[in-house]
Order: C-alpha cells, then sequence, then structure tokens
C-alpha cells in the first residue's frame, strides 16, 4: 500500500484527553470535527470549571486528518493517550457474584434480571481495571 492510501484509510480509536483548566469551557472537540473531518464518540468525562477535566473518546476519520487533529490536541497542550489495551470478560469463569456490577463507572457490566447472570459491553468499557482488581474468580483480565 502506498503511503498516498494509507493517508486516504479510515481509522478509529479510542483516546484519553486530559485537558488543563484553561480549556474546559474551550470548543476543542468542535474544532476536530469542524477543521479536521472527524466524528467523535464521548464514551466518558469529568470536565468541570477551574479544574483539570478529561474525556475518554472514540475519535475517527481518514488517516491524515487524524494526526493534523492530533497535533493540534498537543498544540494546545492538552494530554492525549490512546487506549491500546481491552478488558476481556471470561463468561465461563463468571459465578454472577455481581460484584464488578456497582463498581464499572460506565455501565459496561450489567445484571440479565431473568437468569441474574452478568453481561459485559465492551463499547462501554473504558479500560479502568478497577474490575480486575475486585472480581474474586479472575473472570475479567486486561488484552494488550
Amino acid at each position: 500500500m502506498t503511503k498516498q492510501e494509507l493517508q486516504k484509510q479510515e481509522v478509529v480509536k479510542r483516546l484519553v484527553l486530559k485537558f488543563p483548566k484553561r480549556f474546559v469551557d474551550q470548543p476543542v472537540i468542535y474544532h476536530l470535527t469542524k477543521d479536521f473531518d472527524l466524528m467523535f464518540n464521548i464514551l466518558k468525562a469529568n470536565i468541570e470549571s477551574d479544574k483539570e477535566g478529561f474525556l475518554v473518546i472514540e475519535l475517527s476519520g481518514k488517516e491524515q486528518n487524524y494526526r493534523r487533529g492530533i497535533e493540534f490536541l498537543k498544540k494546545l497542550g492538552i494530554t492525549v493517550q490512546q487506549l491500546d489495551k481491552d478488558i476481556k470478560f471470561d463468561k465461563t469463569k463468571c459465578v454472577s457474584c455481581g460484584v464488578c456490577v456497582p463498581l464499572c463507572p460506565v455501565g459496561a457490566f450489567k445484571v440479565d434480571k431473568e437468569t441474574y447472570e452478568i453481561g459485559f459491553d465492551e463499547n462501554k468499557c473504558i479500560v479502568c481495571e478497577l474490575c480486575i482488581k475486585i472480581c474474586p474468580v479472575k473472570a475479567i483480565k486486561v488484552e494488550f
């Protein structure tokens, strides 16, 4: 594949963005969409006035636009960290104790009200790894 073909290729990446407090009330994500033609999905956010903020987002678009958008963020002083690992849930090991359910900050773990089995939605997961530490039967692990 040529360099030009790679630059036109679509990418989808999950990122953690840490904002200095001077940017929490600025339309930074808006610029990623308008100026760099990138789409975003906010997975988690913690933004308050006069405090550092963070976003966990899924960012997608053409490779070239993605790289330009990331450079834009870094020039502003926003820390960009790629989520390059996933949580894997082994349903065969799970005993449905439910300890992970209230612990998950984004609700990736749910109890089926009919079967009382634990379900896991990997699309909601932000890989905070809290569930790994608390699972008594080690049915949850991180995978790189």
